[in-house]
């Protein structure tokens, strides 16, 4: 028989097997956590924080999607603490990064009251849109560095490892191995990655093209698929 734990997710009483995480948790007593990071195919990475909780009596907030719920915790999910936390988050990415595609970060946006131009004027990471495949468009203006593409590249989904994370604190950004074009490297084209990704930083070539104003002929041209030999 499978040990039960129970917890207080505001104010409500709830009993979930142990091992349940509080998002699992939340979502069984119907409270909405955010998420970005945390994809129901990838392994919670707890990168974004957005989904963080406060536990009565823990010094700081946890990410829902990576904590275990523990006997008798009594869990938020709206307090104050934890609203201001999602709405700097919130702000903090948009800083950095355009997130004029990502409809999950432009709804948080409103629910939270985050105005995604207060650091405006702050640097943002500048990259050259990569075309270099009749599939996909890599946009890392977007890119939020949730890391999605890369563990559905690595070890949750295709076992690829064409894409990792390259560089150090602000600079850190995706890329392939060895910053190769993506049809020198080990990649596949399962598009595993462009379905995962949140902010549209990977984006199906023919959809770029289209909202470039490229027409169906020049698209057929561009998009199509390279001959083996």
């Amino acid at each position: 028989m499978t040990e039960e734990v129970r917890c207080t997710i505001d104010g409500r009483m709830v009993s979930v097997p142990a091992g349940t995480t509080i998002l699992e948790a939340a979502r069984q007593v119907g409270r909405d956590i955010p998420t970005l990071c945390h994809h129901e195919a990838l392994t919670a990475s707890g990168m974004c924080r957005i989904c963080s909780v406060e536990i009565e009596g823990a010094r700081t907030l946890v990410p829902a999607c990576a904590t275990v719920v523990r006997e008798d915790t009594v869990i938020h999910t709206r307090s104050e603490r934890v609203d201001r936390s999602r709405k700097v988050i919130l702000e903090m990415l948009a800083s950095a990064s355009d997130v004029s595609e990502a409809p999950d970060i432009l709804a948080y946006a409103e629910t939270y009251n985050a105005d995604l131009s207060r650091f405006a004027d702050g640097e943002k990471r500048t990259y050259d849109i990569v075309d270099d495949n009749p599939f996909y468009i890599r946009d890392y203006n977007k890119c939020i560095l949730c890391g999605r593409c890369v563990q559905a590249c690595g070890t949750d989904m295709q076992f690829t490892f064409a894409l990792t994370t390259a560089g150090r604190g602000f600079h850190s950004h995706i890329t392939t191995f060895f910053d190769q074009p993506l049809p020198e490297s080990v990649c596949v084209f399962c598009g595993n990655c462009v379905g995962v990704c949140p902010t549209n930083a990977l984006q199906p070539k023919q959809e770029w093209l289209l909202e470039q104003g490229a027409n169906w002929d020049e698209i057929r041209a561009q998009t199509k698929k390279p001959r083996r030999h």
